[in-house]
């Protein structure tokens, strides 16, 4: 077996793979946000054509 590795046991991270994973998902929350954001922005300004 490889120790360098433990399992993804919760209680048995250090603390910089806590800080790790915590930034990892901040980052995909921020970005989806910012998806979001930027759907709403271009449907906002988008120019309506009328038949």
């Amino acid at each position: 077996m490889n120790d360098a590795n433990p399992p993804a046991d919760p209680s048995r991270l250090t603390r910089e793979e806590r800080l790790a994973a915590r930034l990892r998902d901040n980052l995909r929350r921020r970005k989806a946000q910012a998806r979001a954001l930027d759907g709403k922005a271009d449907s906002a300004s988008a120019p309506r054509q009328e038949g």
